[in-house]
């Protein structure tokens, strides 16, 4: 869901697999505190995942956000 927002948003995104690689899964719980994926970032800004990606939709935030990065 996160992907199909952000696609219809216009935005590019980098996805990276955390199961693919070792230790990927355990940097991404380590930098976000978060076991859940996705783990969403826009330029340095944590989002959250597709929750707090879509609560910034709805708040009319995410073009701002999307247009700094």
């Amino acid at each position: 869901m996160a992907k199909r927002l952000l696609d219809k948003k216009g935005a590019l995104y980098t996805e990276i697999n955390v199961d693919t690689k070792a230790g990927m899964r355990e940097e991404m719980i380590r930098k976000t505190k978060r076991r859940t994926v996705p783990q969403i970032y826009i330029g340095d800004y944590h989002v959250g995942g597709f929750d707090e990606l879509y609560a910034l939709e709805q708040q009319n935030n995410l073009d701002t956000l999307l247009q700094k990065d």
